[in-house]
């Protein structure tokens, strides 16, 4: 079975989102992506306190200057389709309260038919906690845990009713219902976000940072799963930050995911390790237009069928 394939949607500066992301939506559901995808980044600080992704004096990329907001972007793209299933990769649970996050899925989902797929995380940037987070950045598992207990209440049958630290639901009916339970993913690496995957999510979210990388990690959690008695299949949908170049990448030490269409797709073909699902292929950082990210992304879809994925 092949491989699916999804498609980050154009939430950059560089794009009109009320414009493109529709139209890029639903050119990537008719090229054949069969999901789309977004992410979610809050502020640009200017200076920041630490790095991307926390490593110390990694720039954050300009194109974060500006990022439309996950939900508001999957409706416009669930508004433009029909098929794909709608995805957040991933959405910060710290930056949201449990019970309003879990209402939004649910009306989402409801509206589509049954397409959400929740990806959540707790996130690296201790700027975007200062600005919005409900808890302090040390207690971001804690705010994890309690989402996840959330989704599953709210998502219940009625009457819902919780208390945790953050939320307390008297018994209560609480609508619109998901039109089917939403799978949830997890970003995860570190042993203890591992042990939530395969404790309490339908699916892992790792990002594509090397072929070896990714199966040793993908083999660590298969053999923890088998451990701990986890008797369901854990979905994986790999994430792939690429960085396109019209012209191919020349010399020594090619980056994963750098370079032409057919140099993304080479790394594709060598990080599809058995079990893998699915690819989510951002590539709305490099290119300049929704026009451009379409034939990119048609590209792309085209050469990884082409070599069996």
């Amino acid at each position: 079975m092949a491989i699916r394939l999804g498609l980050g949607l154009p939430q950059m500066k560089q794009y009109d989102i009320g414009r493109d992301i529709p139209a890029v939506a639903r050119a990537a559901e008719e090229l054949g992506y069969e999901s789309l995808w977004v992410f979610e980044r809050v502020i640009f600080p200017t200076p920041t306190t630490q790095g991307l992704y926390g490593i110390p004096g990694l720039p954050w990329p300009d194109s974060y200057r500006s990022v439309a907001d996950p939900l508001v972007s999957l409706t416009l793209a669930a508004a433009a389709t029909e098929r794909a299933r709608l995805g957040t990769s991933v959405l910060v649970a710290p930056l949201h309260m449990p019970f309003q996050l879990a209402r939004s899925l649910a009306s989402l989902d409801a509206a589509s038919g049954g397409r959400v797929l929740a990806g959540i995380g707790t996130g690296w940037s201790l700027d975007e906690y200062a600005a919005a987070a409900v808890a302090p950045f040390e207690k971001r598992g804690e705010v994890l845990d309690e989402t996840l207990d959330v989704f599953a209440a709210v998502w219940g049958p009625d009457p819902v009713a919780y208390e945790g630290e953050l939320t307390t639901i008297a018994p209560s009916e609480v609508g619109p219902k998901p039109a089917r339970p939403i799978p949830v993913y997890l970003a995860a690496a570190g042993p203890r976000a591992v042990r939530r995957v395969v404790d309490r999510a339908d699916g892992w979210m790792p990002v594509a940072q090397g072929a070896d990388q990714l199966a040793t990690a993908w083999t660590g959690l298969r053999e923890l799963a088998a451990e701990r008695g986890r008797e369901r299949a854990i979905e994986v949908c790999v994430r792939v930050n690429a960085r396109y170049t019209p012209k191919p990448y020349e010399g020594d030490g090619r980056p994963p995911f750098a370079g032409s269409a057919a140099q993304i797709v080479e790394d594709l073909v060598a990080h599809a390790h058995e079990g893998i699902g699915e690819f989510l292929l951002d590539l709305q950082g490099a290119t300049r237009d929704a026009e451009e990210l379409t034939d990119v992304a048609a590209e792309v879809y085209g050469l990884a069928r082409a070599a069996g994925l």
